[in-house]
């Protein structure tokens, strides 16, 4: 039996790689499905965010084989360039894989050093999986297991001191541009999660409205009431671009929002002042073409690594500490593994999500 990741992230490439390989959730549901089908691997989760598309699987097979089985059939999948795009993906193996979902998990390997967003992500990917019955005992043990050693992180460490998400940092990043937010306005593009922590970070800081849009009017009703902002229709927002100062843009779309032609359009009769533009969409949401226009900034997701930088340090100290609690509860964790397997239960007794064991 092998437990094996691949994967792509910030580390390993910029957002102009990372884009071809990433997945909305209905594409997450049919790879996982055609996976499992395909009979290489008997459980797999797959997760994909701006920063990193991960996939987690169980096989029968050798780590080695299972590792260029997977990577071969994601570039497959996402219609890459072999050559160029197998050297930026990663792996990981039994207790290296083990111990890389945990610090995934904890935010430890996270654009910004202990950020809480990508907990509920993962979250997120193992719960498609469940719903796809693609799951069983191992990755079910396993995902519950990197949950619980996030939360231990959490609550014994000072990892999350600071701004721990992708949005507080972009609010920072608009401050450093505009030297302050007191009476900007700002259009927050897409409703998810990310765009509502954005938000609430923006108008905490000053900005004096927010406006949401998002392809489910409901959804940015919902979001700009909780926000005391004002909704817009998806198609109506360019009608409201010449006013804004700032745009923070976070959709699932495939293709721009805003390209560098729409974007000539939006700016006609719009006054001689800056204009900021913080993409944090995965594919990416505004051309980055768009940078060269006067008194204009484009920002994308990897542009805020200098910020996440400044939090790295604060809080270096504490990666050591959680680091070492890793190292521990993963081996822990494989050890009892271990004798479960030497001693094995009934087969009535096996656990299944849901079960007492799972809470």
């Amino acid at each position: 039996m092998s437990l094996v990741m691949i994967g792509i992230s910030h580390h390993t490439s910029p957002v102009e790689v990372r884009e071809r390989l990433a997945f909305s959730e209905q594409e997450v549901r049919q790879f996982l499905r055609k996976l499992l089908s395909d009979g290489h691997v008997s459980e797999c989760v797959l997760l994909s965010t701006c920063n990193r598309v991960e996939l987690y699987v169980r096989s029968d097979a050798s780590p080695q084989e299972t590792t260029d089985r997977m990577m071969d059939f994601l570039i497959e999948d996402r219609q890459c360039d072999a050559p160029t795009t197998r050297p930026t993906l990663y792996s990981h193996a039994e207790s290296d894989c083990v111990e890389h979902l945990f610090k995934v998990a904890s935010g430890l390997d996270s654009l910004v050093l202990g950020e809480t967003e990508i907990l509920g992500q993962l979250k997120r990917a193992y719960q498609l999986s469940i719903e796809e019955q693609v799951t069983g005992r191992w990755l079910n043990k396993l995902f519950q297991k990197a949950f619980n050693v996030a939360k231990l992180l959490r609550s014994n460490t000072g990892i999350q001191r600071g701004s721990t998400s992708v949005g507080s940092v972009a609010v920072e990043l608009a401050e450093r541009i505009f030297d302050g937010l007191q009476g900007k306005r700002v259009m927050v593009i897409g409703a998810g999660d990310t765009s509502e922590k954005t938000a609430r970070s923006l108008l905490s800081r000053g900005a004096a409205s927010v406006i949401v849009t998002n392809r489910s009017i409901e959804r940015a009703q919902t979001l700009a009431q909780n926000l005391g902002g004002r909704a817009v229709a998806f198609d109506a927002w360019q009608d409201e671009f010449r006013q804004l100062d700032i745009v923070i843009s976070s959709t699932s779309a495939p293709t721009y929002v805003i390209n560098r032609l729409k974007f000539e359009q939006l700016i006609r009769g719009r006054s001689p002042r800056p204009l900021l533009l913080i993409d944090i969409a995965v594919p990416r949401d505004i051309d980055p073409e768009i940078n060269e226009f006067e008194n204009v900034y484009v920002y994308n997701i990897d542009h805020l690594q200098s910020i996440a930088q400044d939090y790295l340090q604060q809080r270096q100290g504490e990666l050591a500490r959680c680091e070492a609690t890793i190292q521990n509860v993963a081996r822990e964790w494989l050890e009892s593994l271990s004798a479960s397997q030497t001693h094995p239960k009934h087969p009535d007794s096996m656990w299944h999500p849901g079960t007492p064991e799972a809470s």
